[in-house]
């Protein structure tokens, strides 16, 4: 017995004009879709405000140029709602005057929720699909694309950055062909040739066309928003410690144990309710963004609650009152702490009432942040914060929907504000809304972003410098200048949790060069180790950081390096292939929190004790300094200045003895390099720079004594002992050579 299949129809194109009227800046895109079009091949991205219409702009211009002509399209999109929605889209825009050639055509939409990839068909002319379902599934689509012209849509482009993305691409390029390659994104990047980063990479056409919020909304076609502060006078600072503030501020998660005890707050979550009821007739469709599971089920049975307590009543699509009733959608399967199945068909029919009016309010979980189209949202709730610029202009986006595009002319944005003593830089919306886009960072904001980064590094070392139980004098005994960064690697990557996670290494004049080094080697290190994969397999793992370690670091380096930073840096080359953004920190910003200037202005002008306190707190309250976000807890700051201060009057204090060049009773010649370098750092660093320069060739390229074998990078190669150490060799620049990894391992294996 045959049965309908949903996820794979035939679509008859309808005979009449397409209703939707295009908006100006639609036509627009369309005109530079039709121009980059003319050539055989090209990788660009389209960049349109959310609620702007970049998939009905995409999916009008494929009918039109790629379907109706015999073209195949494969659309790309990591959400099931976003696959659902693109098809939609293709089956509601298929007029006559779109399709002039073709009667008919035919799509499939292929994920773990959908079709199969194994049911692809020749003669499918639109796939729309998964990105993990083609990634692992490139034979099914192999036949497809053969000798094809190939149109492939990434929606949601800014995810593309992911070598999976890139495997995609590569392999529809080599099977298709012609490639055109479209990105369809809310979020613009700069295009400057040194900060266009890894987006800039994959659409190497650039931006075909883009335009900003402040003009949609100027035009109607996006509404005007009215943003609202609502201050809880709650608390939730006092109780952040290091760990918390490392998950917020590099991965944009609120550890659960402060999320529960947010979402369980009866006095936050009633302000939000009771805010909502005093003005229920003015918000009318409203989405709420909760904090987790917990929060979104506790909001549900408060709006309930409250409503049934004011008689509020609510009227579905046939006229009919009823009690208030309140949505919730979250992702996952099912919500166990409260035994509810939450499958996608029940997230659907949640989301289908809410379109129609049936719920007045929808409350969500991290899914409504990305595509979905909810036209008559006329009120977004923020009730979880986000450092996220990115997150936070996608949730203001939900009800940006203008009235020429089907919306409403007011949009609510209503943040609800607590007191994190500011530790933490939580995004504010009407920055993004009176910015028109995301925000160009005004020098003195950038700068003190940048710092309070730094500033949640250093927490631990600064924590240190004050423990009488540990041993600081070399941290000390540098000038203090050098123990502020010069600069960071900044980055992103999927964790083990499957969270994004963002990191930054902190660069000191200490190690600059080694990482610059490590940086320029990563490429040739991953080809060298064959590492194809996003996750890398852990003995190979710790045998690249091992090697990195040996070859760049010294544990002498003051302020030293972190092991964590090298495989952090090692997971997002895996999963990005690309070098990370570095970030320079002026000179000019560094010095203004240079204690050393500060003590000697002290020291200088002979201050009084009441003198001193004055000068140092009119510095760590200046609004437009760097002292209170750099050093975070003013004890910190003022121990750190009192032993500044202590510098100059004893510098023999914290001036370290020289160390002997022998350990124990052996020759330091006698001993291993990694013996070496604990004993006589010095000699060692100076021993291996020399076996290093003497296998340098004209071109600048390392070569192995053995094989000959060539390369810039120098983590390639391994310092090997001629004469074996066990058969009384030495560590003397005559007894080392540079080996290749493979003439190392033969030769390991002989002895």
């Amino acid at each position: 017995m045959m049965v309908p299949n949903k996820n794979a129809q035939i679509v008859k194109v309808i005979s009449g004009r397409n209703p939707i009227t295009l908006h100006e800046h639609q036509i627009e895109a369309m005109t530079e879709l039709n121009e980059i079009n003319k050539r055989e091949t090209f990788h660009s991205i389209l960049v349109l405000p959310t609620g702007g219409g970049k998939t009905l702009t995409a999916v009008y211009w494929l009918l039109k140029n790629a379907v109706d002509k015999k073209k195949k399209v494969l659309w790309i999109a990591h959400r099931h709602l976003l696959l659902e929605q693109a098809a939609d889209s293709f089956v509601n825009n298929c007029y006559s005057d779109v399709m002039m050639n073709e009667t008919n055509f035919r799509y499939r939409i292929i994920s773990g929720m959908h079709d199969k990839p194994i049911h692809i068909k020749q003669e499918d002319d639109v796939l729309i699909a998964s990105k993990d379902s083609i990634v692992n599934n490139f034979d099914m689509i192999g036949k497809w694309l053969k000798d094809q012209d190939v149109y492939l849509i990434i929606d949601e482009a800014h995810h593309a950055t992911a070598k999976s993305y890139g495997r995609i691409i590569d392999y529809v390029e080599d099977s298709a062909r012609n490639l055109k390659l479209l990105g369809l994104t809310a979020t613009p990047f700069r295009t400057s040739e040194k900060e266009k980063g890894l987006l800039g990479k994959i659409f190497t056409d650039d931006i075909l066309y883009q335009i900003d919020l402040l003009t949609l909304m100027k035009k109607g076609i996006l509404s005007k928003p009215v943003p609202e502060s609502c201050n809880t006078n709650i608390d939730f600072g006092d109780s952040l410690g290091l760990k918390a503030l490392k998950s917020i501020e590099f991965l944009d998660v609120i550890p659960e144990d402060m999320a529960e005890e947010i979402a369980n707050n009866s006095s936050r979550n009633s302000i939000i309710v009771q805010r909502y009821f005093a003005n229920y007739q003015t918000y009318g469709q409203t989405l709420v963004f909760a904090l987790n599971r917990t929060h979104a089920f506790v909001l549900k049975g408060l709006f309930e609650k409250y409503g049934k307590k004011n008689n509020v009543k609510i009227r579905n699509k046939d006229g009919e009152e009823k009690d208030f009733e309140a949505g919730v959608i979250v992702s996952g399967t099912q919500a166990e702490f409260i035994g509810i199945d939450i499958s996608n068909e029940e997230n659907a029919r949640q989301i289908e009432a809410f379109k129609k009016g049936d719920l007045p309010v929808l409350i969500n979980v991290n899914i409504l942040t990305e595509g979905t189209d909810l036209p008559k949202t006329q009120t977004v709730f923020l009730t979880r914060p986000t450092i996220s610029t990115v997150l936070m202009t996608q949730m203001v986006g939900r009800a940006l929907r203008g009235e020429k595009a089907g919306g409403t002319a007011k949009a609510y944005i209503v943040s609800f504000v607590d007191d994190w003593n500011n530790k933490i830089a939580w995004v504010n919306p009407e920055s993004l809304i009176n910015e028109g886009e995301f925000p160009t960072h005004e020098p003195l904001n950038y700068v003190k972003r940048n710092f309070r980064i730094i500033s949640i590094a250093k927490i631990e070392e600064f924590a240190r410098l004050i423990d009488e139980t540990v041993d600081t004098r070399l941290l000390e005994s540098i000038d203090f200048i050098q123990r502020v960064p010069i600069g960071m690697y900044v980055f992103s990557f999927v964790d083990e949790n499957s969270l994004e996670r963002n990191h930054q290494i902190l660069i000191y004049d200490s190690t600059k060069n080694a990482y610059e080094e490590l940086v320029s080697s990563l490429s040739d290190i991953f080809k060298e180790y064959a590492v194809v994969e996003e996750t890398i397999e852990p003995s190979t793992f710790d045998e690249i950081c091992e090697v990195y370690e040996k070859t760049y670091f010294y544990e002498e380096m003051i302020p030293p390096y972190n092991r964590k930073d090298i495989e952090y840096l090692m997971k997002f080359f895996a999963q990005k292939e690309s070098e990370p953004l570095y970030v320079p920190i002026e000179e000019i910003d560094r010095r203004k929190v240079d204690l050393s200037l500060v003590a000697k202005e002290i020291v200088d002008k002979d201050m009084r004790r009441k003198d001193q306190e004055v000068f140092i707190n009119s510095l760590w309250d200046d609004e437009t300094g760097l002292m209170r976000i750099y050093f975070g807890n003013k004890y910190f700051y003022k121990r750190q200045l009192e032993t500044e201060i202590d510098k100059i009057f004893n510098p023999e204090q914290y001036t370290l003895p020289g160390r002997n060049a022998t350990f124990a009773d052996r020759s330091c010649e006698e001993l291993t390099i990694y013996e070496m370098l604990k004993a006589c750092p010095d000699y060692a660093k100076k021993l291996k720079e020399g076996v290093y320069s003497k296998a340098i060739d004209d071109d600048g390229k390392f070569f192995c004594a053995k094989c000959g074998k060539k390369s810039a990078t120098k983590a390639l190669f391994h310092i090997d002992h001629i004469k074996p150490m066990k058969w009384g060799g030495l560590s003397v620049p005559e007894n080392l050579q540079l080996l290749c990894r493979t003439c190392n391992w033969v030769k390991s294996d002989k002895q």
